[in-house]
């Protein structure tokens, strides 16, 4: 079956949302070997969404649409549906009672606009909708099966899960061919660099090998088509294998699961402790670790030492240090790191300190320098970074790398910086003494 994801709203096209919706309903159609061949989006405007219902029930088997379902004058997609195929609206009594009843039970007044909600397509199904007004649908036309759903990303995930998929599965031809697909997750080097490094695997006709950014990550998406699930399963876990080989620690994660919920599992599985003495991340760090359920586990605490002061005072960092090299230095960083170590008693320590800007640096120390030291039982170790980047994304990108030097650290492999936006900066080896 080829599909087509079709997302309705004005918002959209002016980029109030973002519109999360394409990308779960292309995935969960993967699920039963559907590939997603267009994704499209139009605004709340008839002559356009005509154009756009047409052309997908030429081109697709199956189209599922979300938004435009609502009770207000811009909702519009029941109405412009059933013009685009020449049908007339129907008023299903069992889907209006369904509204009234919500409205009864959430103790609000139903107005009279909700009423068009419960008119449909003449011939289409009405699929329930058990926490919200807006009931889809599933309609036949010219060939193509269109499911019409709310664009209330909740209301739509319920929908989809509970009506559309199992509608789907059944009528879905199983004599093709099956895809699997993952998503591997890297950090450190950019996507060119990426694909230069892999750029003989995945090349038979069955393999594809996709790339995207989502800052400050870089995503492959490893994708497999064969006779059968277990065939293509097979294959893929093969694929995996051969890029994590070829990639190493560049590659932290697969799936969903991000920097901080990896190190997190590091932590608990090795019976790990994390402390963290952050200056410019200003928590940043600390933040993420505890934002993972179960992080009480291993993440012991944290210091933001913005002022010299707090510094001195709370990590211990001797106050010649920061005379003699000041707050943004690696002396400093590594004072700190050990600081926050002691004072937690954890098995790791990591610090941060530098210039997130967009003022504040000189010629000696640019905006976008940043130090990072990470102390364990084994000595300290520290680097600087220029990160030539806004204010939020270089926080961000500190933030991650800290993190990655957790993740390697307990893995046994080399500590290092992005590649990609690195300008200057040196190793220095693990040691006990500053």
């Amino acid at each position: 079956m080829k599909a087509e994801v079709l997302t309705i709203g004005d918002e959209l096209l002016r980029g109030e949302i973002i519109d999360s919706n394409k990308a779960l309903l292309s995935q969960r159609l993967l699920d039963l070997d559907i590939e997603t061949r267009f994704q499209t989006s139009v605004r709340d405007d008839p002559p356009d969404m005509r154009d756009a219902f047409r052309r997908a029930a030429s081109r697709c088997d199956c189209v599922l649409v979300s938004g435009g379902l609502g009770p207000t004058r811009d909702d519009l997609t029941t109405q412009v549906l059933a013009e685009s195929f020449g049908l007339e609206l129907e008023l299903d009594e069992e889907a209006l009672e369904g509204i009234r009843a919500f409205f009864q039970q959430v103790g609000r007044e139903m107005t009279q606009n909700n009423a068009s909600q419960a008119y449909f397509p003449s011939g289409a199904e009405v699929l329930p909708n058990p926490i919200g007004t807006a009931p889809g649908f599933a309609l036949e036309a010219q060939g193509a099966l269109f499911f019409a759903m709310p664009g209330v990303p909740r209301e739509l995930q319920r929908m989809l899960d509970e009506q559309v998929m199992p509608r789907l599965a059944a009528r879905s031809q199983r004599d093709g061919p099956v895809v699997r697909a993952r998503l591997l997750r890297t950090f450190g080097v950019g996507e060119s660099s990426l694909d230069s490094q892999l750029s003989d695997i995945a090349t038979d006709a069955d393999l594809e090998l996709g790339f995207r950014t989502s800052f400050p990550d870089n995503t492959l998406r490893p994708l497999c088509r064969a006779a059968s699930a277990e065939a293509a399963e097979a294959r893929l876990a093969t694929l995996c294998a051969e890029i994590r080989q070829r990639l190493g620690a560049i590659v932290y994660g697969e799936g969903e699961a991000g920097m901080e919920q990896v190190v997190g599992e590091l932590l608990a599985e090795r019976g790990a402790s994390l402390a963290v003495a952050e200056s410019c991340t200003g928590g940043g760090i600390a933040e993420r670790i505890s934002e993972v359920p179960g992080a009480s586990r291993y993440f012991l605490g944290g210091v933001v030492a913005y002022a010299d002061s707090a510094k001195r005072e709370l990590l211990d960092v001797p106050e010649a240090l920061l005379a003699r090299h000041g707050a943004v230095s690696e002396p400093v960083v590594r004072a700190m790191a050990e600081g926050v170590r002691a004072r937690f008693g954890a098995s790791l320590g990591i610090a941060t300190t530098g210039i997130s800007g967009p003022g504040g640096g000189s010629d000696d120390k640019p905006v976008g320098l940043v130090h990072i030291a990470l102390a364990d039982a084994a000595g300290t170790h520290a680097e600087h970074f220029v990160f030539p980047l806004d204010r939020a994304r270089h926080r961000r990108l500190t933030t991650q790398t800290a993190l990655d030097w957790v993740r390697r650290r307990l893995l046994g492999a080399e500590l290092i910086g992005p590649s990609l936006l690195r300008r200057q900066g040196g190793a220095s080896a693990p040691r006990d003494a500053r």
